[in-house]
This record gives C-alpha cells, structure tokens and sequence, in this order.
C-alpha cells in the first residue's frame, strides 16, 4: 500500500520514511504543501499522512484538495494540540488526528486501523419523514411533490441528509459545499439554508432543517 507523508521536518520525514518502508509500505514524502498538492493530484495513494504547519500552502488547505478528490484516508500528525486544532481538522475531513511528539508503534497501528477500513460505499438513496433524495437522478421530492433544487441547494441538503442527527457548523459546510474556508463576516451558509428552507421546509408543516444556537445547522426528523 502507498503512503504520501506530507512533512516539512526534513528529520521526522526521513523517520517516517524508513520506519514505514520497513513496515512494508511504499512511502512517498513532500516537503511542502505544493509539492504535497502536485503528488495527490498525479498519482493514488492509500492514505496520507499530513502536517498542519507546512510551507505552500498549510495542512488545513491540502486536506479540503484531497477531499475534494476523494476518500482517501488522511491522518493529521502534528504539534498543533489545541482542542479547537483536533476539532478543526476533523470537520475539515480528516480521519484521525495525532499529536506530536509521537509514539511510532501508536502511529503504526493508527496506520494499519485506517487501511484496513475499506472504501466507503456511496449511499444512492436517503430519506427523512417524507422527503426523499436520488442521487443518481438528482431528483428530490416531500410529499411525492418533485422539488427543484439549485447544484448547490442540491449538495447543501445532501451534506444534511448523509450527516442526519449531527451538528454541522458553518466553517464544515462552507467548506463541503463551496470548497472555501468560512469567513465569520460571510453569511453565505445562512443565506443558503435560508434559501433551502424555502423549499424543503416551508410548504410542509414537520420542518427538517433546525439551527443549533451558536454552533451550526442539522437535519433531524423531530417528533
């Protein structure tokens, strides 16, 4: 399996390299973030390995770039320990977060937990109360009432949909939806929710689409 350590830290990349190799890994390094960017984009790797701190551009950019290619496992490794830190990196879409200086026999099984996970399998239907979404047709209706939906309404409630019951703040949809990080002074996301409600939810008397005060946005089916 191949793994892409991202790692400005010419003495740590070097220590990644020979430890994983002799794990039985082919391990590939960049030393910044623009080479790590021009490594994702030309070949397949079975995860990443990602520092935050990183010349180019930073760890939190190259992560949206490699979700907006795909699945590919990422694992963050870096001295950045703040809470806020952790739970930036995961709503961004990373996998696991680990914090420097590390243990290389909790880094390796950390590694073999993460390749061991198969590809996720695409989810073509959802459903909550009556409304009901068909990715492959990119057809959404309630009520058996065909709603029409914007690309980006489109993807905005499917982000609902696939994370039912769970608290999206607006810095994980901005970047979901529009590939952005959020800027507090932006309220894009709130416009668009807006927007949404007017559709899904308006017209029909059990409402879908709930705001958490001070942390974000959920769909939830709510008796």
């Amino acid at each position: 399996m191949r793994i892409l350590v991202v790692e400005d830290e010419a003495k740590t990349a070097d220590y990644l390299r020979k430890g994983l190799s002799e794990s039985g890994y082919l391990v590939e390094v960049a030393l910044n973030g623009l080479d790590g960017q021009h490594l994702v984009q030309e070949s397949e790797f079975d995860l990443v390995i990602l520092d935050v701190m990183l010349p180019g551009i930073d760890g939190w950019q190259l992560l949206q770039i490699i979700r907006r290619q795909g699945h590919t496992p990422v694992l963050f490794l870096t001295a950045r320990d703040a809470v806020e830190d952790r739970v930036k990196g995961l709503e961004l879409g990373a996998d696991d977060y680990l914090v420097k200086p590390f243990s290389y026999a909790e880094l390796l099984a950390r590694v073999r937990t993460l390749l061991r996970r198969g590809p996720p399998r695409e989810v073509e239907h959802f459903q909550a109360a009556d409304l009901q979404m068909d990715l492959l047709k990119r057809k959404v209706s309630r009520n058996g009432e065909r709603l029409h939906l914007t690309n980006k309404e489109f993807a905005l409630l499917h982000l609902l949909l696939s994370r039912e019951g769970e608290v999206l703040s607006r810095a994980l949809i901005a970047s979901h939806v529009w590939n952005m990080n959020f800027d507090s002074d932006t309220n894009v996301v709130d416009v668009a929710i807006r927007r949404l409600r007017a559709k899904v939810d308006d017209p029909y008397p059990i409402k879908l689409i709930h705001t958490v005060r001070g942390m974000g946005y959920m769909l939830e089916v709510q008796s």
